[in-house]
């Protein structure tokens, strides 16, 4: 019997070791602060405490149903208690809490301006840093001191080889951040820089979505404010400017546009080189959000330089992928077969912004198929995804929270939520639905009050990191904001006054700001991506600013899912195709390979794109690349038999 005394010991030391650890890491059951919807956590549930007769109240946790499919209740929302009373999303703030009331009721102006400055000067130290220790290179290495560029030794190495393309990468995504924070010379300076230095013309294989909303959406951006002759930021004419940023970001995108050709979905390869095309060892999968992320920017330029083709081919895929989705829309496809590699559907990492773009396409565009599809969208993730009481602030259950789901199914595939989910608040407040925005917003909060970052994965049954690094990323500070100029209430400037300061203070080294590599003990690895600066920064500085022409200006503006602004412009209503050749309703059935025929067009079109590029006066004045007759046939065959 022993051996049975000698196994029991061993046990026991190791639970005890186990919770020492927990301990020590400061991952144990209490979140440590106050806030006005309480969550305490224990290791299989969360507990809403509720003010008033100071009663702890217990409610069903995600976890009690989560893999049990005889539950009927397990794919849907609680229900609400009879006896309470469907109340506002005001009431998060009208509790009569006095402590809450005391922290967070107010922001003094003078404090605002303090955090400003701050944010400002978060900025400049990352961007002056850069110039001076990296550029021309893509981005900084800000322990270090200098520059990086494309991992040329490892060309597999797509964390980095996916993002740096050799172009001057921080400098392009944070052309637009320069205006916002009213620095008219440096904008230009950056400007010229950009026009007189950087050459898509290289042996560089990125990824055709971070291309695409990196750069290509800088430079549409930067233009479209340069030559807005409503100047919402005063008099920013640059003398001689000759268009070349569209002409920049017109090159880019046909470099991009390989990977659009031969693939029967019409779904593009992830990735491209800028001067061979597609690399001829590409792999057939996508994920959704790459996949379906182009068409903000490729509808934008399309509508700018009176060329169908770009937004075409974006919409093509968009409509690709959302006539391959089940219940739900899957994370990964193969772009060949249309068979979804990946089943999870979720609202983070491989979906945001397909979702994301179907509702700024229909803002910016006008478009009702794009609203009509976000739309569908949006009640499906609400009853398949959603999990939690159906109020947010009132009756039983848990705290509403959208998890990872089966397509197929709707079971929950997994326990975890990924730092990127934090954008959806921010979409839900553009979308009206302001409650279920501040409800999913605080959750995030709540996690970032705990470690002083999101980290990438947090497995919200254990509450405890599945991964663990922050690189810095602008989700949660985007819905911040957003749910600031929604609310206007001094809540959200206390939330980005916190996230600031954690900032300043976590991540914060000799030459820039360092993406964390553990949000637990606060070590860092010697990268600060561009987004940091073109986002994180930008709306810490909107967030504080509230004279920024931004928010004074008759215009509206919306952002792009890598942050850069763009007007909300009747312009972008209209197709100047359609005006020069009015499109038919077409009067017989469709050719079985229709889309064969157009894709086959669409190859002979490009080619004659490739070499009419040689004819560079041609090219610096925007001569049409494409045969228009040509494709405004495949324009109308696409919208009239596309459905």
């Amino acid at each position: 019997m022993q051996w049975r005394s000698i196994v029991v010991g061993l046990l026991v030391l190791r639970v005890l070791l186990n919770c020492a650890v927990w301990l020590v890491f400061g991952l144990g059951p209490s979140w440590g602060f106050d806030f006005p919807i309480k969550f305490t956590f224990n290791l299989h549930k969360i507990e809403l405490l509720k003010d008033g007769d100071g009663a702890t109240v217990k409610t069903n946790a995600w976890s009690q149903h989560m893999y049990d499919s005889r539950d009927p209740q397990a794919k849907t929302c609680s229900k609400i208690s009879g006896n309470s009373p469907k109340k506002s999303y005001l009431s998060f703030f009208q509790e009569g809490r006095d402590e809450y009331d005391r922290k967070y009721s107010s922001f003094p102006d003078a404090l605002k301006v303090k955090m400003r400055g701050m944010a400002r000067d978060m900025f400049y130290f990352g961007y002056d840093n850069y110039m001076k220790f990296a550029f021309p290179e893509d981005e900084l290495n800000p322990i270090a001191c200098e520059g990086r560029g494309p991992d040329v030794l490892n060309p597999s190495n797509i964390n980095i080889n996916d993002v740096l393309g050799n172009y001057s990468l921080t400098l392009i995504d944070v052309l637009d951040t320069l205006l916002v924070l009213g620095n008219v010379t440096e904008f230009h300076r950056a400007v010229k820089l950009v026009i007189d230095t950087v050459s898509f013309d290289k042996d560089s294989t990125v990824q055709v979505f971070e291309a695409n909303i990196r750069i290509l959406g800088s430079l549409i951006s930067a233009h479209i404010l340069l030559t807005d002759p409503r100047h919402p930021f005063g008099d920013i004419a640059l003398k001689d400017y000759d268009n070349e940023l569209l002409h920049l970001a017109h090159d880019l995108a046909v470099r991009l546009l390989p990977a659009f050709e031969n693939t029967s979905t019409g779904i593009p390869y992830p990735r491209v080189n800028l001067k061979k095309g597609v690399p001829p060892d590409s792999i057939n999968e996508t994920c959704t959000a790459g996949a379906g992320s182009l068409l903000v920017e490729f509808g934008i330029l399309s509508r700018l330089i009176g060329d169908s083709t770009f937004e075409w081919v974006a919409r093509r895929a968009v409509k690709a992928l959302w006539n391959l989705r089940s219940n739900e829309t899957g994370n990964v496809v193969n772009i060949q077969t249309g068979q979804w590699v990946g089943k999870q559907s979720g609202v983070g990492a491989g979906m945001d912004s397909f979702y994301e773009y179907l509702l700024k396409s229909y803002i910016l565009f006008g478009e009702k198929e794009d609203y009509r599809m976000f739309t569908a969208a949006y009640e499906s993730i609400q009853s398949h995804l959603r999990r939690g009481r159906e109020a947010c602030n009132e009756g039983e259950g848990d705290p509403p929270l959208y998890v990872n789901v089966n397509m197929f199914n709707g079971q929950i595939i997994n326990t975890w939520i990924d730092s990127l989910q934090a954008f959806f608040p921010g979409l839900q407040v553009l979308n009206g639905d302001v409650e279920n925005a501040i409800c999913l917003h605080a959750f995030y909060y709540a996690i970032w009050k705990r470690f002083g970052a999101l980290p990438e994965r947090y497995n919200w049954q254990l509450q405890a990191p599945d991964v663990l690094f922050y690189p810095l990323r602008p989700e949660l500070v985007e819905s911040t904001y957003l749910l600031y100029q929604a609310t206007k209430n001094p809540f959200y400037l206390h939330v980005g006054m916190d996230i600031l300061e954690s900032l300043e203070k976590n991540t914060k080294v000799r030459c820039g700001y360092a993406t964390l590599h553990h949000v637990v003990d606060k070590s860092k690895e010697d990268r600060m991506e561009s987004f940091f600066l073109s986002e994180t920064c930008k709306y810490l500085y909107l967030l504080f600013d509230e004279d920024n022409p931004l928010h004074k200006s008759e215009s509206k503006y919306i952002f792009t899912t890598e942050g850069h602004v763009v007007p909300i412009d009747q312009r972008f209503r209209e197709k100047s195709w359609e005006d020069q050749f009015p499109c038919e309703e077409p009067n017989n059935e469709p050719p079985a390979n229709i889309s064969n025929m157009l894709m086959q067009m669409f190859h002979e079109q490009k080619s004659k794109m490739r070499d009419s590029q040689n004819d560079q006066y041609a090219y610096k004045k925007r001569i049409n690349f494409f045969d228009i007759t040509d494709y405004n046939f495949l324009w109308c065959t696409y919208r009239g038999y596309s459905e």
